[in-house]
């Protein structure tokens, strides 16, 4: 993983916190100190939670499974979609709909209905049967199920973890995941509760530049988890057709011995 360094966080204001009289008490081990009336996130702190972050998700999509994006707020809509799209995951940016998580059931039923009114939008002969007003109603729908639901459309079960941008404005989402003993992997700035999520990334969650640094982060360890799932099944595959070569190869030179005592006989009894 390309190591991200001091200055990089310096850089793109990764160290600072909110008004010291926002905070939250439990973020006191990550602050550095108080300057100006606001808090100054410790960096050191920061690399060190983050490389924890990147191992352990790295771990998770290696095994094959998905970790989820959320991040509702406009900053980081943009940035975190892209990175969510680009690495094939899902994702939630428009609003998180209770029980997104523990009650995925439903959610997958409004999926199937979304797919279902696109494949009716798309087929010209349905479309033009409808009456004007149906087809203005269903457009709308399709519309605003796809901004709602449009990053998870291809979630078939419950993600194995979270990447959240933002614990106190996703806290719905937050909640539902430790319910379901999901992890959770979070930016949390000074006015967060750390103790909330299983993997706490001490960061400025407000500014652009510094969402951007830390969700990249963590996308470039998802990519090398992916990589590295490919490389494994690569590696089983080489390791099976090795495997079935080898018995092949001794089925042939069992057949072959078998012909030659078959000879050998023969020619004895003559």
């Amino acid at each position: 993983m390309a190591q991200l360094e001091y200055k990089n966080l310096l850089d793109a204001g990764v160290h600072f916190g909110h008004l010291t009289r926002k905070w939250d008490p439990r973020m006191a081990p990550y602050i550095f100190m108080e300057k100006n009336g606001i808090h100054i996130i410790d960096l050191n702190k920061t690399l060190a939670c983050l490389d924890e972050a990147c191992t352990a998700i790295k771990a998770i999509v290696r095994s094959g499974r998905k970790v989820m994006f959320v991040a509702t707020k406009k900053q980081a809509q943009e940035i975190v979609s892209e990175e969510a799209r680009r690495l094939k995951m899902p994702f939630v940016t428009d609003r998180w709909l209770g029980g997104m998580l523990t009650n995925f059931a439903t959610v997958r039923k409004s999926i199937k209905k979304m797919g279902q009114i696109e494949k009716m939008l798309k087929d010209e002969e349905t479309f033009k049967a409808l009456a004007k007003r149906e087809r203005l109603m269903m457009t709308r729908d399709k519309e605003k199920m796809e901004r709602v639901l449009g990053g998870i459309t291809d979630l078939t079960r419950l993600p194995a973890a979270l990447f959240v941008v933002d614990v106190k404005r996703e806290h719905i989402a937050v909640a539902e995941a430790k319910r379901l003993g999901i992890p959770v992997f979070a930016m949390c700035d000074t006015n967060s509760n750390p103790d909330l999520v299983d993997f706490p990334v001490p960061a400025n969650d407000d500014a652009y530049k510094s969402i951007a640094l830390i969700t990249l982060a963590i996308g470039k360890a998802i990519e090398e988890g992916l990589m590295e799932r490919k490389q494994d099944k690569d590696d089983a595959r080489m390791a099976e057709e090795e495997e079935a070569k080898k018995v092949a190869e001794e089925e042939e030179a069992a057949r072959e011995a078998a012909k030659l005592a078959a000879k050998y006989e023969k020619e004895e009894e003559a």
